[in-house]
C-alpha cells in the first residue's frame, strides 16, 4: 500500500514523502497513529497544494529577510564602555546587548540569530553577522567607544 506521510517518523519517512509499505503496517500503525494517510488522488492533490503554499511562503519570508538585510547593513550600533590603562576595555559586548540595542531600533532579532566570531573587547568598529533566514545573512557594524 502506498501512503503519504503527514508527520515525520524517524527512520521511516519525512512529511510529504510517498512510500510503499506493507498493508498491515500502514493500516494498524501509520494511519491509525496519524503519521500517514492512504495515497489517493485527493490526498496527492492536497499534498501538492500544501507544498506549493509552503514554497510561496518561503519565497515571501526570504524576500522580507532580504529587505531587513538591506536596512541592517546601514545600521551602526554604538556602545560606550569603561576602559582602563592603555584603553583596555573592561568586559566585552555580549549577544544580549546587541539584541537589546536592535530591539530598541525596532528589529525583531532573536539571540540565536546573532553570531560573534571573536569577543568584542576592544575599541573601534567590529562586524557582527545575523542570520535572518537560511542563506540570508546580514552584517552590522558595532562601534565600541569610551
Amino acid at each position: 500500500m502506498e501512503v503519504i506521510f503527514i508527520k515525520d517518523l524517524k527512520n521511516q519517512g519525512k512529511k510529504g514523502q510517498i512510500k510503499n509499505v506493507k498493508d498491515g503496517y500502514a493500516e494498524n500503525f501509520l494511519i491509525k497513529n496519524g503519521y500517514a494517510v492512504k495515497k489517493t488522488k485527493e490526498n496527492e492533490a492536497k499534498l501538492k497544494h500544501e507544498q506549493e503554499k509552503k514554497k510561496k511562503e518561503d519565497l515571501e519570508n526570504k524576500k522580507k529577510a532580504e529587505e531587513i538585510k538591506e536596512q541592517l547593513s546601514k545600521e551602526v550600533l554604538d556602545f560606550t564602555v569603561k576602559t582602563g590603562a592603555g584603553d583596555k576595555v573592561f568586559g566585552s559586548i555580549s549577544v544580549k546587548q546587541i539584541k537589546d540595542s536592535l530591539d530598541k531600533k525596532g528589529y525583531k532579532i532573536e539571540k540565536n540569530m546573532i553570531t560573534i566570531e571573536n569577543p568584542i573587547a576592544s575599541l573601534g568598529f567590529h562586524k557582527v553577522e545575523i542570520e535572518l533566514y537560511p542563506e540570508v545573512k546580514a552584517t552590522i557594524k558595532v562601534h565600541v567607544m569610551k
